[in-house]
C-alpha cells in the first residue's frame, strides 16, 4: 500500500496517521523515540506491508509488472492499490475524497515536529500537489510511477510499466478491489486485537 491506503487504514487518528505516514522513514529501534501512539501507528505501517506483500492478490498482480520491472514489482503495485482506492466511491464520494485528503494534511502538518528529515522536505510537495487526491488519474499513476523509476537503482524508467497498467487495467481492478476490502478488515482487527500495542 502506498500513502493514501496508509493514510485510509489509519481511520482519522491523528497519532496513528502520523506514524503510519512516517514509517518508511523510522528505521529499526528508531520508532520507540516516538511517543507510544506514534509507534502505534508505526507498528501498524509494517504490519499492514506484511500482510499485502505476502497476500495472493499482490502477487498475481506482480505478475503484471515483473516482465518490466523484475524486483520492483511491488512498489508498483502499491501505487495501484492506491489508485482503486481513490477512484472507490462506495467509500468516499469525489468530493469526500478531496475533503478527505485535505484533513489528512492538516492533521499532519500540525505534527510537523516530528516529521523525520526526508519526510519533511517531502511533505510541502505532497500537499502542493495533494499526490493522495491525485492517485485517481492515470497520469497521477504515471507520475508516481516515474518517480518510483527514479529512486530505484536499476530502472532506468517506468514507460513498460505503465504501459502494462493500462494494459491490464481491467483485469487489475477486478483483483485490487476485493484486496482493499481485505486489507481494511485487515488494519482494523489489528488495531481492535491491540496487536499493534
Amino acid at each position: 500500500m502506498n500513502y493514501l491506503a496508509h493514510a485510509y487504514l489509519s481511520f482519522e487518528d491523528p497519532e496513528l496517521l502520523l506514524g503510519n505516514m512516517i514509517s518508511d522513514y523510522i528505521k529499526g529501534k528508531k520508532q520507540y523515540d516516538y511517543p507510544t501512539p506514534i509507534q502505534k501507528g508505526i507498528r501498524l505501517h509494517r504490519a499492514i506491508d506484511i500482510y499485502t506483500d505476502e497476500h495472493a492478490i499482490t502477487r498475481e498482480i506482480k505478475k503484471v509488472f515483473s516482465p518490466a520491472v523484475r524486483l520492483y514489482a511491488g512498489a508498483f503495485v502499491d501505487v495501484v492499490y492506491d489508485h482503486f482506492l481513490a477512484i472507490d466511491t462506495t467509500i468516499y464520494t469525489d468530493q469526500e475524497w478531496m475533503d478527505f485528503t485535505q484533513r489528512t494534511f492538516n492533521s499532519l502538518g500540525q505534527h510537523h515536529s516530528y516529521f523525520p528529515e526526508r519526510f519533511a522536505t517531502m511533505f510541502p510537495y505532497m500537499q502542493s500537489q495533494n499526490w493522495l487526491y491525485n492517485y485517481r488519474y492515470t497520469w497521477g499513476i504515471e507520475k508516481s510511477f516515474e518517480g518510483l523509476s527514479r529512486r530505484a537503482k536499476h530502472l532506468d524508467s517506468s514507460k513498460d510499466a505503465f504501459d502494462l497498467f493500462r494494459l491490464h487495467y481491467n483485469e487489475i481492478a477486478i483483483m485490487a478491489v476485493p484486496f482493499i476490502k481485505d486489507v481494511q478488515s485487515f488494519a482494523i482487527a489489528q488495531i481492535e486485537s491491540q496487536q499493534i500495542q
